[in-house]
């Protein structure tokens, strides 16, 4: 059975201005600005400079710790290793590359056949996933072979989120309508990793076609089942998803290890398919273009390193937008400077127009208790904007906003378009920043 979550919106989708258009490549750009931090955790290292050629594939920045290596999309010659704008909305170390057009691979990716595949153990498969460089493509960009490590011994349930529950987006469901057969070798990599025999791909019911898809390719003895999940916001949230599809409950600062599952996106389980079994890292990924002013949405296999501005150009838009954001309306971040690049956490170029244009200019606060009925994180909003207001860090601890998932449930039901969403970012940041200076201090 589903669980139903607490809170949660219903958001219009719009998704039915991409989900039936199907996926195409985007002709790679002349130019490609590869940021060196597309992950959580230590930025790469460049491993080339101005003037190098490189390979289609190459490894291009690296580092170690929590990190995960970076590769060059096209073949070219390096133009620069300088800081660029980055969809974060700050500067990152970038390689930039000019396109040769020679589409000349790196010597070291080659097919694997199936009695190489079989015998990798477990401990070779998460190798060649960390040197792929595939981190979580739904936008956490967690590196993934630290998930898969510290899963080990840990995790009885593996689930496959293929939920894509915020609006405009439909990269995923194309994925999985158009590639299921890929996605699904993924997913048994990942059981063969973590030891286990079942796994669950968990879809919204807003999706019967990628739902069909998968289950076309799926056996009795595969171990994997689709699930159908009522279409809820955001349900594709990791312990959301957890607990409509298994009822546990992770705790608040724990991990999903703690209550024995494992999330992995659809397009990583494509990714990791890609590095078993062709050898191909991590170069592309499918992006959605969509908007309420898109003339001609599109859902595109973007390389690693092209441009918004290129993407724009491509779909059309009827007007000058008023918004464009990396990712989705409700999670996705605002960009300043459409020069930066797609990575490997964009899953969306959202571009919207004036009619989203719901500044206001002192917003107040009416005690609606709205954002508190919607926060699926039982959280209580109200006091925690109430929090960031009075800039006491040990009061916005209290009120548990390092739990806040950043959804934006919250800020889409609030009638004074209070900028909740913005604040708790920012508050985050200086709890961590507080802890920082405090962890220093005893040093």
């Amino acid at each position: 059975m589903a669980f139903s979550f607490f809170g949660g919106i219903h958001p219009a989708d719009h998704k039915q201005l991409s989900c039936d258009v199907p996926i195409r490549r985007f002709p790679e750009p002349d130019v490609l600005v590869v940021p060196l931090s597309q992950h959580i955790g230590a930025p790469c290292k460049p491993l080339v400079k101005k003037g190098d050629q490189v390979a289609k594939g190459q490894k291009i920045g690296d580092n170690t710790g929590l990190c995960v290596p970076v590769h060059s999309p096209v073949s070219g010659k390096v133009k620069a290793v300088e800081m660029r704008a980055h969809t974060s909305g700050t500067t990152m170390m970038s390689v930039v590359i000019e396109n040769d057009r020679q589409d000349t691979p790196d010597p070291q990716i080659r097919k694997r056949s199936p009695e190489e595949v079989a015998a990798l153990t477990p401990e070779d498969l998460i190798g060649l996933i960390r040197e792929a460089g595939i981190v979580g493509m739904g936008g956490a960009t967690f590196p993934t072979h630290v998930k898969l490590s510290s899963g080990l011994g840990k995790v009885d349930t593996i689930i496959i989120n293929a939920g894509e529950c915020e609006p405009y987006i439909t990269a995923d469901d194309r994925l999985c309508r158009e590639f299921p057969e890929a996605v699904i070798a993924g997913v048994k990599i990942v059981m063969k990793i973590l030891g286990l025999s079942t796994a669950c791909i968990a879809l919204e019911d807003n999706k019967p076609q990628a739902a069909r898809a998968l289950r076309a390719f799926l056996a009795p003895e595969d171990g994997i089942t689709v699930r159908t999940l009522p279409s809820r916001y955001p349900q594709g949230a990791e312990k959301q998803l957890i607990y409509a599809v298994t009822g546990r409950q992770v705790p608040s600062g724990g991990l999903p290890a703690a209550v024995g599952c494992a999330v992995f996106n659809a397009a990583t389980c494509k990714a990791i398919h890609d590095a078993v079994w062709e050898g191909v890292p991590l170069i592309e990924r499918i992006v959605t273009v969509s908007g309420n002013i898109v003339m001609a949405p599109k859902n595109l296999i973007v390389p690693i390193g092209t441009s918004f501005n290129d993407l724009l150009e491509a779909v059309g838009h009827s007007e000058n937008p008023y918004k464009v954001i990396s990712g989705g309306p409700m999670m996705g971040v605002t960009q300043y400077d459409l020069s930066v690049p797609t990575t490997k956490g964009t899953n969306a170029v959202t571009i919207l127009g004036h009619k989203h244009q719901y500044l206001v200019e002192h917003p107040q606060c009416i005690r609606c208790g709205r954002c508190i009925d919607a926060c699926p994180m039982k959280l209580m909003p109200v006091l925690m904007y109430k929090s960031l207001q009075s800039g006491d860090v040990e009061n916005m601890k209290s009120v548990h906003m390092m739990d806040c998932i950043e959804c934006g449930c919250c800020a889409y039901t609030c009638p004074a378009c209070l900028p909740l969403v913005l604040g708790f970012r920012s508050g985050k940041q200086r709890i961590r920043d507080h802890a920082a200076a405090a962890a220093s201090k005893k040093l």
